[in-house]
Formats: structure tokens, sequence, C-alpha cells
């Protein structure tokens, strides 16, 4: 990805980009807010990682990892108020070409905006993306299984289970299983979001 012309995602009420420098207070005002939200589901946070300095080297490797190809976080904005705060972030990780063409896929949603059918709406629009022009075969995205939400999501998505993994990440303090799904490019033709 050349730094000029990084992707700008637009769906009916959201835009989906790349964070900005400028993006920094912002960033840290969404992992503040939602930080006993998303608590359950992340690993534990220090009080360093709700500083704005914190957020300045975020956004420099995510615009790294933009730039080198091995990864794509988006931060999702209100059409309608793009000046306001985040609604949301999903990113595209450890993106790998060569034989297998894949990426892992994460989210998250601020709590205020839960139950509204944004992140469906996002990932529609990141999906659309990431077998279209970045030419990808396979999204893998993952979950603990007491994330019934998130469990709900991919399926809506069309992601399929894949396999159960024993103690696959450190979250909450504690070593999670998670059920591995994945949803792989139809052949031929473009995928159609559901």
């Amino acid at each position: 990805m050349a730094p000029e012309d990084p992707p700008v995602l637009d769906t009916e009420r959201l835009t989906l980009r790349l964070p900005r420098p400028e993006d920094t207070e912002r960033l840290c005002a969404f992992a503040t807010d939602n930080r006993a939200h998303l608590a359950p589901w992340e690993p534990i946070r220090d009080d360093g990682y709700f500083t704005v300095g914190l957020w300045q080297q975020e956004i420099t490797g995510i615009i790294g990892r933009a730039r080198s190809g091995s990864g794509l976080s988006f931060i999702m904005l209100a059409q309608d108020d793009q000046e306001g705060p985040v609604l949301g972030r999903a990113t595209l990780s450890n993106i790998v070409r060569g034989v297998f063409q894949a990426a892992h896929l994460g989210y998250a949603l601020d709590h205020r905006h839960q139950g509204q059918g944004l992140m469906h709406e996002a990932l529609i629009a990141i999906i659309e993306h990431a077998f279209g022009t970045l030419a990808l075969h396979r999204i893998m995205a993952n979950y603990m299984p007491t994330n019934e939400r998130s469990g709900r999501l991919l399926r809506r998505l069309g992601f399929a289970p894949e396999g159960y993994a024993r103690d696959y990440l450190l979250l909450a303090g504690r070593w999670q299983d998670h059920v591995l799904t994945s949803l792989v490019k139809p052949e031929p033709g473009p995928w159609r979001g559901v």
C-alpha cells in the first residue's frame, strides 16, 4: 500500500479507514470508554494502554503494517459524523501471501453501539475488500465459546467452524479456549455479503 492511497470503505452508515495521527485521542477514548466492556475478550491491560502516548505508537505501527502489507486496521466512524467518536475497530492481521493468501480478522465495537448491526455492516465491506482488492482466499476468525454475540455474527457472515483450540490465547488473565472459523472466497466469482 502506498502511503498516499490507504483504503477508505464506505457503507450505508459508516466510513472505515486506517487511523491517522490526528485520531490518537479518539482511539485512546475508545479504549478507555470500553475498558470494562472489552476486558473479558482481551489481554489484561495496564494503565499505560489507556494513554495518548501508547496510541501514538500504536498508530505508527498500524501505518507500518499497512505499508508492508502484513496487516490492515480500520476505525469505524459514523458517515454523518466523521469527526465524532470511533465506533469500533476491525483488523485484518497476519496477512500471508504465497500459497496461503489468508489473514486473521479481529474486531471490537463500542458498548454503546451494540445490537445495531454496525459490525455486520462494517465486516461485509472489509470482507469484500479482502477478497476483492487484496485478493485473499481465506479469512480466519476465532472466538471464545462464551462470546455468543461474536459467534452469531460470524455465522451470519458465513464463517464455518473448523476446529476447537484449547487454551488458545491468554485473555482476561487466563488461557481461553477458542472456536476456530474461516470464510473462504467462493470460486468463481465475488463474495456476496449476507
